[in-house]
């Protein structure tokens, strides 16, 4: 019996001992887990700042390009291959001066086609308004004979009767002169309505063919106007410039080879990175330094469209710019989103594009733990804290790529600690 109770003890006993083994290891894994993750890093590998309270001044910094106010596209009319150029890209031109013949054998051939066609179809209505005036004047001649013959048997009527009043004239004589005037009166009548109605049709057709001619008039003198289209000319008075056209090239109708700039002033355009797009508005006012003078401007128009994560913007000068300046020239403009005041600040870093701003790395001695912020507005020096950092307190603003899933940092003062 004794012997059967001691066995009995010793598998109690192992029992008891692996819960035991198992609840250490349970505990000891949980701890691990709880336990913030350290990683030791050199001092010198970090850029530490400190949280300060600063005049906040909420403003954007962007290039923009200095570009004529007025620019006037030079469009081909007529598309073709390019037979000569007549001037070079710069220049000044003045309005309707030769910029480049270009040459196109089938649209010429075309044209060609289309005069014959048009000066056909007007000899075939010039012939046929010929053909009706013939009408009317031989209408006139046969009139002018029919009205001879009714004057020529009133005469005999009025002689007649004179004879048959004297009883000179039979009877049967007398009825054949009244009946003779009788039909020459009703056909001079029936002709002369016949020929006034005849008229007015003629004079209709007349019409609709004088206003067919002056159609194709119009559209020889737009045909024969289209081929002068090989000749571009400039359309304005300026500056040519965007012109890159070599001979040989073959262009398409409608396509802009070119630009005039009227020189009456100029704008800054930029493309401002899409961040802004909500906060910047028209008649926001900036600034620009340029030949070592500080120049304001103003934003006059905004276009929403996003393209490759930025929008167009447009400034006027407010001041008097300088002379002699270049198409093309690029400028920084500092425009200004708000007044100044006081914010508690940290200097912008690279550590954001790991944290977007929703926590940071606070130094205290030689330790730097991970606390969530929430910042604000930025401008290109500053972020604006709304909260988690006070004046005075260190950061670490340098990149975090390595730290992104660390909870803390053991800063060591140098390499060789």
């Amino acid at each position: 019996m004794d012997t059967k109770i001691k066995q009995k003890n010793k598998k109690y006993k192992r029992i008891g001992l692996l819960i035991l083994s198992a609840t250490i290891l349970g505990g000891s894994s949980f701890y691990l887990m709880k336990k913030p993750r350290v990683l030791k890093v050199d001092r010198n590998e970090l850029t530490v700042k400190e949280v300060t309270e600063e005049n906040f001044e909420d403003f954007v910094i962007f290039q923009g390009q200095l570009e004529p106010i007025n620019s006037i596209l030079i469009n081909v009319v007529e598309g073709g291959s390019v037979q000569e150029i007549f001037v070079e890209n710069g220049e000044m031109l003045t309005k309707g001066m030769p910029i480049a013949r270009l040459y196109n054998p089938n649209t010429e051939l075309n044209f060609l086609t289309q005069e014959t066609a048009i000066i056909e179809q007007m000899n075939q209505l010039n012939v046929a308004k010929l053909s009706i005036r013939n009408q009317e004047l031989d209408m006139s001649k046969d009139f002018v004979a029919i009205e001879h013959d009714y004057n020529q048997s009133k005469l005999d009527y009025e002689l007649n009767k004179k004879l048959y009043d004297r009883e000179v004239l039979a009877k049967n004589e007398w009825e054949t002169a009244q009946e003779k005037l009788r039909f020459q009166k009703e056909r001079k009548g029936i002709i002369q309505k016949t020929l006034i109605k005849e008229k007015e049709s003629n004079n209709i057709q007349l019409r609709q063919i004088d206003e067919a001619l002056n159609i194709m008039r119009k559209s020889l003198s737009t045909l024969r106007q289209n081929k002068k289209n090989f000749l571009v000319l400039a359309p304005a008075t300026g500056r040519l410039s965007s012109f890159e056209s070599t001979l040989g090239q073959s262009i398409e109708a409608s396509k802009s080879i070119g630009k005039i700039d009227i020189l009456s002033g100029y704008k800054l355009v930029a493309m401002v990175d899409e961040y802004y797009l909500d906060r910047i508005q028209v008649n926001q006012y900036g600034q620009i330094e340029m030949k070592g003078k500080i120049i304001k401007v103003k934003v006059t128009k905004i276009s929403p469209e996003i393209k490759a994560g930025k929008f167009k913007t447009e400034l006027e000068f407010i001041d008097k710019i300088p002379s002699n300046l270049q198409e093309g020239l690029s400028v920084g403009v500092k425009l200004i989103l708000s007044e100044k005041e006081k914010k508690l600040v940290i200097p912008k870093g690279s550590f954001y594009s790991t944290t977007q701003g929703k926590w940071i790395f606070v130094v205290n001695d030689n330790k730097a733990t991970r606390r969530k912020i929430e910042l604000g507005r930025e401008n290109p020096a500053y972020y604006e804290i709304n909260s988690g950092l006070k004046s005075g307190e260190k950061v670490i603003i340098s990149n975090y790529e390595d730290y992104k899933d660390v909870q803390e940092l053991a800063i060591k003062n140098n390499s060789n600690d």
